[in-house]
C-alpha cells in the first residue's frame, strides 16, 4: 500500500501534486533545491524583463486565481509570490524542504521502497546527506532542469580577461549590461527579453538568430488581445492533432481552406503590425509554423528598438569563437563583445536517477517514454509531473495531479502494457515529424495544451460539462472551469 510519496521540485507541477495528494490522504514531502518556490520562476533563475506569456486570467491554478492587482501579463517576481501564496493558502511549507538538492533516489522494487539521499543547506556551508524513505516517487524538476550553454572556442581566455558568459538564467540583473557591448544568442522569448531589458544602458546589444521565428504581439492591431485567438479551443483547433474529433474534422477536412484563411489573415496581420519586412525580420515561413517547437510572443517595444538602431538581430549568424574582448562570428566577422547571453535551451536530465533506470524510462535516442506524458510503463512506483511544455503548463501540472491521484487510489485503470507503449511510439513519431525534432525530447505537447488536459480527463471519467466546451471554443481558457475536477475526485476518493 502507498502511503509516502517523495516529491522532486517545487514549481506548478510539485506543489499542485503535493497538493492534490496530500488532499487524497498521502504524506507528502517536496524536496527543492532552490531558497524559494517557483521552479523557472525563482529568483535564482529570473532574467530581466521576465513575464508570463499568457494573461494572467488564463495562467492560474483552478482553485487560487491569480490577485486582480496583477498587471495582465505578470512578472517572474509576482509569479514566485503568487506560487508562495498557493504556498500559504493549501499549509504546504511543513510538507517542503527548501535549499535540499536530490542527489540520489534508488529503487528496490522487490520491497517497493524508495531510497532518497539529499543534501541541505547553502552551496557554500552544505549539511550533510540524509536518507528518506518513500512508497512512491514523483519527479517534478521540469523540463527546463539544466541551463544548456554552447561551449565556444577561445571562451577561458574571453573569461579571464573578464568577459562574461552565461545562460539568460543566469543572468539576473541588467545593471550588469551598462556600459558594455551585449551579445544575445538565440531568438526565443528569453533572448529577446533579455535583449529588450539592456538595450537602453548597454554600450550595444546584438542578438545572434541563427533562425528567424515568428513573434506573436499581446494585442493585435494593438486592440485585439492575443487570448481571444490563441488561448481558445478554437486556437488549439487551427493545428492539426494527431486525433481529429468533432469540429476539427471539419477543420482539416472540407472545412481546410477556411482555416487556411484564418490563418493566413492572422500572419498578415502580424506582418504589417511588427512591419517585419521593413525590417527584414520576416521568417520566410508560414505562421502555422509556431506549432512546431514554441510560441513566443513580442518583447515589449523591441521591433521599435530594432527599427531605431537602438538593437540589432544578425539574422542566420552564430559564435565562431571568442577572444578577449571580442566574438568572432560564423561569417568571420569581428564584433566587440563584454556578456554574451544564450538563450540556448535546456537539458532535460533527471540527474539523480542511475543511467539504469533511465535507460527503462528513455528510449534509444533520449526521448522520455511516459504514458500521458505521466507514467513510464517499466518503473513501478514512479510518476512523473510537469514535462509536458504548453500554453497552459501550470494547469497540465494540475490535471496531471489529479490524474495521478485518481491512479494510486485505484480509481483510473490502465490499457494494456502493449497498448500504453504502442500510444507513447505514435505520439513521438506525431512529435517528431511536426516539430521537425524539436521536441524537448518527447516533452513538446504545444499548442495542445486542452487537448492534452481532455485526455487526461477522459481517463478520469471527469468531462467538463458540454456548454463549458463549448464556452472555450469562443473565449479565452478560465482555469477556475476546472475547479469541479477536484471537487469530484475528493468525493470520488474522501482520505
Amino acid at each position: 500500500m502507498i502511503k509516502t510519496v517523495g516529491i522532486v521540485g517545487a514549481g506548478f507541477a510539485g506543489l499542485s501534486t503535493a497538493k492534490v495528494l496530500k488532499a487524497l490522504g498521502y504524506q507528502v514531502q517536496v524536496f527543492e533545491k532552490e531558497p524559494d518556490v517557483g521552479g523557472v520562476w525563482s529568483a535564482s533563475r529570473r532574467y530581466p524583463g521576465l513575464t508570463t506569456q499568457n494573461v494572467r486570467s488564463t495562467y492560474a491554478l483552478s482553485d487560487h486565481p491569480m490577485p486582480s492587482s496583477y498587471p495582465e501579463w505578470p512578472s517572474g517576481e509576482q509569479v514566485q509570490t503568487y506560487m508562495q501564496s498557493y504556498v500559504d493558502r493549501f499549509a504546504l511549507a511543513p510538507h517542503i524542504q527548501l535549499n535540499t538538492a536530490v542527489e540520489s533516489a534508488e529503487l528496490d522494487e522487490a520491497a517497493g521502497v524508495w531510497t532518497v539521499a539529499t543534501r541541505s543547506g547553502a552551496a557554500a556551508e552544505p549539511a550533510g546527506p540524509a536518507v528518506h524513505k518513500f512508497d512512491y516517487l514523483v519527479v517534478c524538476n521540469g523540463i527546463f532542469s539544466e541551463p544548456s550553454i554552447p561551449v565556444y572556442e577561445g571562451s577561458e581566455a574571453f573569461v579571464a580577461a573578464g568577459g562574461r558568459v552565461c545562460h539568460t538564467s543566469q543572468f539576473n540583473e541588467a545593471e550588469a549590461a551598462r556600459g558594455k557591448h551585449v551579445l544575445v544568442v538565440g531568438y526565443g522569448k528569453s533572448s529577446c527579453d533579455v535583449a529588450n531589458a539592456v538595450a537602453g544602458i548597454s554600450a550595444s546589444t546584438t542578438v545572434l538568430a541563427r533562425h528567424l521565428i515568428w513573434k506573436i504581439p499581446k494585442k493585435f492591431m494593438n486592440v485585439l488581445n492575443y487570448k481571444f485567438l490563441l488561448l481558445t479551443r478554437m486556437g488549439e483547433a487551427l493545428f492539426k492533432y494527431i486525433e481529429l474529433r468533432g469540429f476539427e474534422r471539419f477543420l482539416h477536412g472540407a472545412g481546410l481552406p477556411i482555416r487556411n484563411s484564418m490563418l493566413g489573415s492572422v500572419q498578415s496581420v502580424v506582418t504589417r503590425q511588427l512591419k517585419l519586412n521593413e525590417i527584414g525580420l520576416h521568417p520566410g515561413t508560414s505562421l502555422e509554423t509556431i506549432a512546431r517547437s514554441t510560441v513566443s510572443l513580442v518583447s515589449d517595444g523591441f521591433y521599435d528598438k530594432v527599427a531605431a538602431g537602438e538593437l540589432a538581430v544578425r539574422k542566420g549568424m552564430s559564435i565562431a569563437s571568442l577572444r578577449p574582448g571580442h566574438a568572432v562570428l560564423s561569417n568571420g566577422e569581428t564584433v566587440p563583445a563584454d556578456i554574451v547571453v544564450c538563450g540556448t535551451g535546456w537539458h532535460q536530465r533527471v540527474p539523480f536517477l542511475s543511467d539504469a533506470l533511465m535507460r527503462r524510462v528513455t528510449d534509444a535516442r533520449g526521448n522520455f517514454q511516459l504514458y500521458r506524458s505521466i507514467l513510464p510503463v517499466d518503473v513501478p512506483r514512479l510518476a512523473f509531473n510537469g514535462y509536458n511544455s504548453s500554453f497552459f503548463s501550470q494547469l497540465n501540472c494540475e490535471i496531471g495531479a489529479l490524474w495521478l491521484g485518481d491512479l494510486l487510489k485505484g480509481g483510473l485503470k490502465l490499457p494494456a502494457r502493449e497498448a500504453q507503449l504502442a500510444m507513447i511510439e505514435r505520439r513521438l513519431a506525431w512529435m517528431e515529424e511536426r516539430t521537425d525534432g524539436k521536441h524537448s525530447r518527447g516533452t513538446n505537447i504545444i499548442p495542445f495544451s486542452v487537448h492534452n488536459i481532455d485526455e487526461l480527463l477522459r481517463d478520469m471519467g471527469l468531462q467538463l460539462g458540454l456548454m463549458t466546451r463549448f464556452k472555450q471554443w469562443l473565449m479565452p481558457i478560465d482555469p477556475r472551469d476546472y475547479q469541479v475536477v477536484t471537487q469530484r475526485l475528493l468525493r470520488r476518493h474522501p482520505a
